[in-house]
């Protein structure tokens, strides 16, 4: 990432996604306001509900309601509650649809204890059947309830802080928690793992937010909270803990406190693009966290193996959906070939009504939709199911059409994506759709079990592969871009590397307004060919599933194209008689492990994307022509 985009050195330690949580507390000031106006700047990380809990003479306030920010403050009149403390939340669905009972905060069973969360909560089925079983009356469909939950069973007989550090070692995924106790009307406590999380200091009254944004008008100083880190904030006093290996914890020193404390320079308009220029680049920077969030919301949901079984036991797969969603269900239908010994069929959207006639009551269709409300994906279900085929939705919107009308539901977590281009869902959806293909190689016997868990494990690795792919790629897309100089290219892949470069094609046709053409490469010389002269620009995406691309690439050196070769630094390719106009661009190892390509070698296509446009003065949120869902046939 450029300099110019890091408005302060700490930019990429507060970039996140999913819900928005706030929480102020103050010696003699109604926080309310502050608390709506903050997630009022909150509200680009999710929108479809909102709830405000506010500590008063020993009890808790609660309204919340499902619906945008300004709606629910009209309908449940929440500037008419006062309080020296209080939490609230904007959210992203991830667990339950969008409704009043599933909007944060979430109480306990005598509810004194409120709690906001951002992230997803990995073991969140064993440990509801294990609070249902010991008596726990949960009223939500959330993740979120669990903490209040954990943390009541905790607390009898010992200090909040005790009971909130024994909640925590119960719990596996991500967090940034804001809890308030009836009885400590004065103090708000926190938790930090893998979500952002800060604290912001002013006279009398501090706070703790999601982002920046939230926090300026509290202050322009400002704690960086990091993993494992717990504690609680009162109107003039901060303590932090460490969660020790094993169980325990200990406070942090005032020297390391004072270490991660800035003071941050940043409007709010600026401070909500994460000190980026637009957002396109921010959410390809998002990335990581996305990746984490869908990996570890899915890999233990028994949703997956009801999925998994009725993928081996269906007569026939059929995976629709449209643009991005159809090249992630690409890169899906290869995988499972290779992992489950399936054949599916993978078919746009808006193709489906001219075969309809084949789909049968054995078959499954898999619909793919970020937004889920995607016209031709919609109408698609609609015709498999008057088929009396079964239908599994993958979306990122809890409570959409895609979601309402699907008889099996998977949900990737990539939290609200603002610019049109999509980018970090699309990963998102891989991940899952990678997810699923192991266990339906298990369903199917393709695969063994633990070589199935193994597989999974890897894909651990993937966030951390996906930031070091960024951090790689930004310069060479950055310099590709302003070396740029054509009204078209290819980009040829074969295998996973075609799914691969019709989404890197895609992106840059979307905001570039570059006629970018995607091919398989063994097509190439099938025609395309002809159209390659000296310089003409050839992009090769290289997969371990077909270093044969080689010899295409070759081809087009041989003809003068300008060619430039992708690929993890560990694939061998035979480039011997490779010209000066070939490059050759190296990047994160894969070790050989295709499913983790994906997450390598899309990085570097989608920042080509982002410079050429900006540098071609395009705005890469907006593109011309483009609508982030259609909604119309």
């Amino acid at each position: 990432m450029r300099n110019a985009e890091k408005a302060v050195s700490v930019t990429q330690r507060w970039k996140g996604l999913l819900c928005g949580i706030i929480g102020v507390t103050a010696v003699d000031l109604n926080v309310v306001p502050l608390v709506i106006r903050g997630l009022q700047r909150l509200e680009y990380r999710g929108y479809d509900s909102v709830g405000i809990a506010v500590t008063s003479s020993g009890t808790l306030l609660i309204r919340k309601g499902a619906g945008e920010l300004e709606a629910v403050r009209r309908r449940l009149s929440l500037d008419e509650l006062q309080g020296l403390t209080a939490i609230g939340h904007t959210r992203w669905a991830t667990h339950g649809p969008p409704n009043d009972i599933n909007a944060h905060p979430h109480t306990d069973c005598s509810g004194t204890v409120a709690v906001v969360h951002n992230g997803v909560i990995r073991n969140y089925s064993s440990l509801r059947q294990e609070l249902v079983a010991r008596g726990h009356r949960l009223k939500s469909e959330t993740d979120t309830e669990l903490v209040a939950h954990l943390i009541e069973e905790a607390s009898a007989g010992k200090p909040f802080i005790e009971a909130l550090a024994s909640a925590l070692g119960k719990i596996e995924g991500t967090y940034a928690l804001g809890i308030v106790n009836a009885g400590e009307p004065d103090r708000i406590y926190f938790a930090k793992m893998r979500s952002p999380l800060l604290i912001g200091i002013g006279k009398g009254v501090r706070a703790l937010a999601s982002d920046i944004p939230a926090l300026l008008d509290i202050g322009k100083t400002i704690v960086f909270l990091d993993d494992g880190e717990f504690g609680y904030i009162t109107p003039n006093d901060m303590a932090i803990y460490r969660l020790l290996p094993g169980g325990g914890y200990v406070k942090l020193t005032p020297q390391e406190v004072a270490a991660r404390t800035k003071v941050v320079e940043l409007s709010p308009e600026a401070a909500s693009k994460g000190g980026y220029p637009h957002f396109m680049i921010k959410e390809i920077y998002e990335q990581p966290e996305a990746v984490r969030e869908t990996y570890d919301g899915n890999v233990e949901d028994p949703a997956l193996d009801r999925a998994a079984s009725l993928l081996a036991s269906a007569e026939k797969v059929i995976v629709v959906a449209a643009g991005t969603s159809y090249h992630a269900g690409l890169v899906f239908s290869l995988i499972a070939a290779r992992r489950a010994r399936l054949l599916l069929y993978p078919l746009i959207a808006s193709e489906v009504s001219y075969v309809s006639d084949a789909i049968g009551k054995d078959d499954v269709l898999l619909a793919v939709s970020q937004s889920g409300e995607t016209y031709d994906t919609l109408e698609a279900m609609r015709l498999a199911k008057e088929r009396g085929a079964t239908v599994i939705g993958v979306t990122n919107v809890v409570g959409s059409a895609l979601d309402r009308a699907s008889d099996l539901k998977l949900y990737t977590r990539a939290g609200p994506e603002i610019g049109v281009a999509a980018t970090k869902t699309f990963l998102s959806q891989v991940m899952l759709l990678e997810l699923l293909a192991l266990r339906t190689g298990v369903e199917t016997g393709a695969l063994d079990r633990p070589e199935a868990l193994s597989i999974a494990n890897a894909l651990k690795s993937a966030p951390s592969l996906l930031s070091a792919a960024l951090e790689a790629s930004d310069p060479v897309a950055t310099a590709m871009a302003r070396a740029f100089n054509s009204k078209s290219l290819y980009v040829l892949g074969r295998g996973l590397g075609h799914a691969i470069a019709k989404e890197g094609a895609l992106k840059i046709k979307e905001i570039a307004y570059v006629h970018a053409e995607a091919y398989p490469a063994g097509e190439s010389k099938h025609g395309p060919i002809a159209l390659v002269e000296r310089d003409f620009p050839v992009m090769v995406v290289a997969t371990s599933d077909s270093p044969e691309v080689a010899g295409n690439a070759i081809e087009m050196a041989a003809r003068g194209a300008k060619v430039f070769v992708t690929r993890p630094a560990d694939l061998r390719l035979e480039l011997s008689s490779q010209k000066g106009n070939m490059s050759v661009i190296d990047l994160p190892p894969s070790g050989g492990l295709l499913e983790l390509e994906p997450f390598i070698l899309s990085p570097i296509y989608q920042l080509f994307a982002y410079r050429l446009s900006v540098l071609l003065g395009h705005n890469p949120d907006k593109p011309r022509n483009l609508a982030k869902t259609v909604t119309v046939e």
